[in-house]
This record gives C-alpha cells, sequence and structure tokens, in this order.
C-alpha cells in the first residue's frame, strides 16, 4: 500500500523532507515506524526505538497499534513542537 508519511519539528530537520509518500508492507504505525528505523542513518536516529516519538494517523493522535490503510496520512513528531 501507499502512505504519506510527513515529519515534524527535529524529526523533520535530521531527516530532511517534510514529507514524502512511501510503499509500505506495514499494518499497523509501529510496523511502518520499524521499516523507517530499519532504512538506517537520519531515519535510525530520529525514529529509534527509545526515543519519545509521537504518530498521527490521518491527523488524529494514535498509539502505535492503530491499523494503517491505503491513502493514509501518518505524522512523526517529538512530543513538544515549538511554533
Amino acid at each position: 500500500m501507499k502512505v504519506t508519511v510527513k515529519y515534524f519539528a527535529s524529526i523533520r530537520e535530521a531527516i530532511g523532507p517534510g514529507s514524502e509518500q512511501r510503499e509500505t508492507r506495514a499494518t499497523t504505525l509501529g510496523d511502518l515506524r520499524d521499516e523507517l528505523i530499519a532504512l538506517g542513518g537520519a531515519h535510525a536516529d530520529s525514529l529509534a526505538r527509545g526515543k519519545a516519538v509521537r504518530l498521527a494517523l490521518n491527523q488524529v493522535m494514535c498509539q502505535e497499534s492503530a491499523a494503517l490503510t491505503d491513502g493514509a496520512e501518518v505524522a512523526f513528531f517529538p512530543p513538544v513542537t515549538g511554533g
């Protein structure tokens, strides 16, 4: 399936682009996070397990167990972001 992944605040600064379209086999937000971590580099550093990362699915805050659907928008951001 294809999803849009958006990055905010310090995660965006580390990864670079603010958003990307991504093909995924992930079925949950947690699976997608693990796929991104497996890319290595800035993705692995910014989204690493043990780091506080908030997730949203279609602009609604969610747990990592939330199910992904084709065309979904996923956002990753640190717990505190400034404006």
